[in-house]
């Protein structure tokens, strides 16, 4: 049995406690992973959105381009330089200011006399337009360093962080995602980070880089392309293109970025009563539970919110949940997502850990319970086995002392050696009673194994049950009365109808009468009692007797089959164990019970209850015919 137990804890509990462990150690990670999922689905929606802000900045620098070659088409690039500025703004709304500056530095637009914004512009860039100075801006993807980059990501991701995204969309200037931090929605500075620390890993946000350099450097062979740089805290946004008939000129143009605001807002974030993205990123609408969690901004380069999905919400736009640059056309410009509710992630983290612990909790206890009934039922078997072993030596017993008596006898008498009529007649008594003995053994283990299978049936008939439980004892009575017992039949005068089958009520006396006889020890007192229930409509027959008794706590294992209070082949007790048990079977298939009572002043007591032929007629098993045995 401990071997078995063994086996079983390392087999089943072992691998159970391990699973449990390891799904418990999960459960802490619920939060993290419900803020990576939130931080995904955010990030897809804000790279969608800011794709589309550069599709559109992407437009304004086609258009320039058109423009710029509709005012050259058929006309000298000197002409048309000389007066670059002051038609402009004239035929291309979105212009501030324009200029035409050759390769070699020279600035041929805007010349004197120039409006206040033209001499403001020449102040600010004169210098790097005639590449006689450096400035820093923002317009060569080159300036990047990629492989930095490269490092900083492969440091956040063995540290378990999303990692800075240096290039999203596969191309050179691509939108730059930033780190921010969901668990305390809190966003990271920015701030140049020394890239060989591992701890400052973790405040690193991507982020477009200013290269500094003069302006033809800056041009170098393209045909086209954009310029950003910031005077003070304000950011000056260029577009220039060289047209192909003379390649010399750089035209370009300033950009007026309060109506680039407003052609913003209007376009991709203007909240049409509580609707959250509108015109040109309506086809990538955000998901309804993305959207009904976070608010969507815009931000520029001051930190200041252009346009929110909720016109509502107010926060702290320093710190977004998920936040991503634009890129170099508008450095430091940001599309953000803010938490609605930062609670609401820690709230169903804290939920989905109660169900996970609540789900593990009740596997183990499945686990726990499954092993316990299966450890008390293999103890079960086990006891029974060993129960099955014993009555295999208890019959073995029991069949061979009767059969040694019946052999020794008769072979006296078959040899003649005994001549008196007396002895004869002694002799002939003992073959008789273990015969009878032998007869009811071998009809207990049959009658047995027919209930076991369901093959035992009933003849049940109107019977009186007081003649039965006379007959009975009569019959037993001189076998009982000759090992010295005193037996006493207490019975009522008036009949004591039922209905059930003879012998097999007649066996359920045997049975008792025989215990009682196997267990009396030194008192030999047997007595029988039929009366009246206590319930009407019953009849009950007690056999009483002062013998050893039950031990406690066996009150109900004595009916279990196998199974003796006092061992046989210890006390030298004869019997098989399964007496009782058909004795009980017998009774409920008669619809009645067997019970067991120990009798006051020592000894034990057996209760038949059955019920009487007028009250078992309308219903039950005795009003059938034929009844297979529980």
């Amino acid at each position: 049995m401990r071997k078995v137990a063994t086996i079983f804890v390392l087999s089943v509990f072992g691998p159970s406690l391990v699973l449990a462990w390891l799904a418990v150690r999960s459960l802490r990670d619920q939060q993290f992973l419900l803020e990576r999922q939130q931080v995904l689905l955010c990030q897809s929606e804000v790279l969608a959105i800011a794709r589309d802000i550069q599709g559109r900045l992407a437009e304004h620098q086609r258009e320039f381009g058109l423009q710029v070659e509709a005012m050259l088409a058929g006309q000298p690039a000197s002409a048309v330089a000389a007066v670059f500025d002051q038609h402009l703004p004239d035929i291309w709304p979105w212009a501030e200011v324009g200029f035409v500056v050759s390769l070699e530095g020279a600035i041929l637009s805007p010349a004197p006399p120039a409006g206040a914004r033209s001499r403001q512009f020449l102040a600010e860039n004169d210098l790097f337009f005639s590449n006689r100075g450096t400035l820093e801006v923002y317009n060569n993807p080159k300036s990047v360093n990629y492989s930095q980059l490269a490092e900083v990501q492969q440091t956040m991701r063995q540290m378990g962080g999303p990692g800075p995204q240096a290039i999203l969309s596969g191309e050179p200037a691509a939108i730059q995602s930033r780190l921010a931090s969901p668990a305390k929605n809190v966003a990271v500075p920015r701030q140049v980070i020394p890239l060989n620390d591992p701890q400052a890993a973790d405040n690193y946000f991507s982020r477009v880089a200013a290269s500094e350099a003069h302006f033809r450097d800056l041009i170098g062979d393209a045909a086209e392309g954009s310029l950003a740089r910031f005077v003070g805290s304000q950011l000056r946004l260029w577009i220039w293109r060289r047209s192909p008939q003379d390649p010399q000129l750089v035209f370009g143009a300033q950009m007026a970025l309060s109506r680039l605001r407003q052609d913003l807002q209007e376009r991709f974030l203007v909240v049409p009563g509580a609707g959250p993205l509108a015109a040109a990123v309506r086809d990538s609408q955000p998901r309804a539970d993305v959207r009904g969690r976070v608010c969507l901004a815009l931000i520029d380069e001051a930190g200041r919110p252009l346009a929110r999905s909720h016109p509502n919400f107010q926060a702290d736009w320093r710190h977004p949940f998920v936040a991503t640059e634009i890129g170099e056309i508008l450095p430091r410009w940001e599309v953000c997502a803010y938490l609605l509710d930062p609670a609401q992630l820690a709230r169903t983290a804290n939920s989905i850990r109660l169900t996970l612990g609540l789900l593990v909790a009740v596997l183990l206890s499945a686990i726990a319970a499954g092993g316990w009934l299966v450890v008390r039922d293999l103890r079960r078997e086990l006891t029974l086995a060993r129960q099955k072993t014993d009555f295999v030596s208890n019959v073995s017993h029991e069949l061979k002392t009767p059969l040694t008596s019946i052999r020794m006898f008769a072979e006296l008498l078959a040899d003649g050696r005994v001549t008196r009529a007396e002895k004869q007649r002694d002799y002939l008594r003992i073959i008789t009673v273990e015969a009878g003995r032998l007869a009811r053994l071998i009809n207990n283990v049959l009658d047995f194994s027919r209930l076991e299978r369901g093959e035992k049936k009933f003849q049940f008939l109107d019977c009186d049950l007081v003649e039965i439980v006379r007959e009975t004892v009569d019959s037993f009575r001189p076998h009982l009365q000759s090992s010295g017992f005193a037996l006493e039949c207490r019975l009522p005068p008036e009949p004591r109808v039922v209905r059930g089958d003879r012998d097999g009520l007649a066996q359920i006396l045997v049975n008792l009468l025989s215990n009682a006889e196997k267990y009396s020890g030194d008192g030999r007192e047997i007595e029988v009692r039929v009366a009246d229930g206590s319930d009407p409509g019953v009849v009950e027959i007690e056999v009483l007797d002062r013998g050893l008794g039950v031990p406690r706590g066996c009150e109900e294992k004595i009916f279990e089959k196998f199974f003796r209070a006092h061992d046989a082949l210890a006390s030298g007790i004869q019997g098989s164990g399964l007496g009782l048990t058909l004795a009980r079977q017998i009774a409920r298939a008669h619809g009645g019970e067997l019970e067991y009572r120990p009798r006051p002043g020592g000894g034990s007591g057996f209760l038949l209850r059955l019920p009487c032929a007028e009250r078992a007629a309308p219903g039950s098993a005795p009003a059938i015919e034929n009844v297979h045995a529980c």
